[in-house]
């Protein structure tokens, strides 16, 4: 099966990533229109729940395995990276059947836990009911994270993409389908087309498992004749499990910070906001929005961060074993840089028309759009932070990875509540405030993040990244000052649906030429891209002869 390089590995992963996050974008318009925000609400409490419980019992082993793979492969060991997968297996049924039993059997509990003493909205019992659909999903999605996390390993990055496009079409047409079915067909609560939408993520998983198995063995990586070289011998079962763990928890920490991170907001937007005078629709549209919603529409920004991460922890890997510290240096770089490149315009872009978009995916709610409008900015300090959390792991500063997570959630967590009161004192909407102190927290752990690891090795520089970075926030500021003075000039009525679309397709065709003409102006696309990439791209645009 073909290997692919860091640049197309990078293609493939952020593609297929980005096509997943589209179509995960694009059903909660009919999901959200059959279960409404009642509907939107309850299932926001399950499924952050469910990313909660399935971070702690697999986030970490794909990366984990992916890394240790890597690893192995490059020295040659063969017999223990066979090892280490097997390993991986054992450790993942254990943890996999522990987090269903806690889902399962203290579902009641972890639904009062959510609602509080909110009274006339959804009740306890209603989470507990989705909590235990969705819990099966966690006894195989860790299966199918790990087997992607062996293929990534060799660089193998086809089959783990078409998985997740795979995983996503199955869970999209059982959400839409069964809830439309449940509620317009045979007459169900509200609760069990939640239910039903909820469960999708168990069977779509062991769809897409049921793939990556086969291309898992027509891949023959794993042949049981391989001999042990003298070196793999003082290696033992013990060592390889303390690896996995050594590897696997700060990427398990990693991955729930972000929801614990939404899940501290929504419970604290759940307590504080009610204590505001907003009515009990209002409270849970607003901590659904936050939680859930405004992130789904986010998804296109996250999808380049994850695409990113797929390749790099390989390469990263490979050159910082074999100590090719320029190369690891030019990967630090330009893999932020990438990110921050692509996240900035989409951000900015729907930041400026943020009530257009909410109205195309969720109708016309006041709060909506002024939710989304600071949701995006969110969303792009939480790629960098995810991408630099990446690459202080695959480099084993795992001190590093401690303080920069820990000390950004804390930062949110403990300004959640007065920035929220603090908005609410001046006379702005008070659940602001707990995005404001989101943005607070990722910047700071990003900056923690770049200044810890330049101290830890003086061979890392940031002069081209500080460069990158100005150079695109100029690009991203030119882009957005039409469309601003089309907001002033050219107001357009977006409660009609039409028009809401009309404005986006708009102000798309505006910006992004002004964006993208900008950056190779400047220069950043060649820097980024390099030389060769940006003359194939303006060649498949017809805008250059092919020499």
């Amino acid at each position: 099966m073909k290997k692919n390089s860091f640049v197309e590995g990078t293609m493939i992963a952020t593609i297929s990533i980005v096509l997943v996050k589209i179509l995960g974008m694009l059903y909660v318009i009919p999901f959200y229109g059959i279960v409404g925000s009642k509907g939107g609400a309850l299932y926001s409490y399950a499924y952050i729940i469910y990313l909660l419980f399935l971070n702690i019992s697999s986030a970490g082993l794909p990366n984990a395995i992916s890394k240790i793979i890597s690893e192995y492969d490059t020295k040659g060991y063969h017999n223990t990276k066979n090892r280490t997968f097997k390993i991986a297996q054992k450790i993942i049924t254990a943890i996999s059947i522990v987090t269903f039993l806690i889902l399962f059997v203290f579902a009641e509990e972890i639904g009062m836990f959510i609602i509080g003493d909110l009274k006339d909205g959804n009740t306890y019992q209603d989470v507990a009911f989705v909590i235990r659909c969705v819990a099966p999903a966690v006894l195989i999605v860790p299966f199918l994270s790990i087997t992607k996390g062996y293929l990534q390993g060799h660089n193998i990055v086809g089959p783990s993409s078409m998985a997740q496009i795979i995983e996503q079409v199955f869970r999209v047409l059982i959400i839409i389908c069964g809830s439309y079915l449940v509620i317009n067909v045979f007459n169900g609560s509200l609760t069990l087309a939640v239910g039903v939408a909820t469960a999708s993520a168990g069977v779509s998983a062991l769809m897409a498992y049921l793939y990556i198995r086969k291309k898992f063995k027509q891949a023959s990586l794993m042949d049981p004749n391989i001999k042990m070289q003298k070196e793999e011998e003082k290696i033992t079962n013990k060592m390889i499990a303390k690896k996995i763990a050594k590897y696997a928890i700060p990427f398990i920490i990693i991955s729930i910070i972000t929801d614990i991170y939404n899940f501290t907001d929504q419970i604290l937007v759940l307590r504080t906001v009610s204590k505001m005078g907003y009515s009990t629709e209002n409270v849970e549209f607003i901590a659904s929005a936050i939680a859930t919603w405004s992130p789904k529409i986010c998804m296109t920004i996250n999808a380049l961060a994850m695409g990113m991460t797929v390749p790099l922890i390989p390469t990263i890997v490979s050159a910082f074993t074999k100590k090719d510290k320029t190369e690891v240096n030019d990967k630090i770089n330009r893999s932020i840089a990438l990110v921050f490149y692509l996240s900035l315009p989409i951000a900015f872009g729907i930041a400026t028309i943020s009530q257009s978009v909410w109205r195309v995916f969720y109708n016309t709610n006041p709060y909506g759009g002024m939710i989304l409008g600071l949701a995006v900015i969110s969303a792009l300090c939480a790629n960098i932070y995810m991408i630099i959390s990446i690459i202080l792991q695959s480099l084993g500063k795992y001190k590093l990875v401690y303080l920069v997570a820990i000390s950004g959630f804390l930062l949110n967590a403990l300004f959640d509540v007065p920035w929220m009161l603090l908005l609410h004192y001046i006379g702005l909407e008070g659940f602001l405030g707990s995005i404001i102190s989101s943005i607070f927290g990722f910047s700071i752990s990003v900056i923690i993040g770049l200044v810890g690891l330049k101290k830890l090795d003086k061979d890392i520089h940031y002069g081209k990244l500080f460069k990158w970075f100005t150079k695109t926030l100029l690009c991203g500021l030119i882009m957005i000052v039409p469309l601003v003075i089309l907001n002033i000039v050219l107001p357009v009525d977006v409660t009609s649906f039409g028009n809401a679309i009309l404005k986006i397709i708009l102000y798309v065709l505006i910006s992004a030429p002004i964006y993208l003409g900008l950056s190779f102006k400047l220069g950043l696309l060649t820097d980024l891209l390099g030389e060769d990439e940006v003359e194939k791209i303006l060649i498949k645009l017809h805008l250059r002869k092919a020499k």
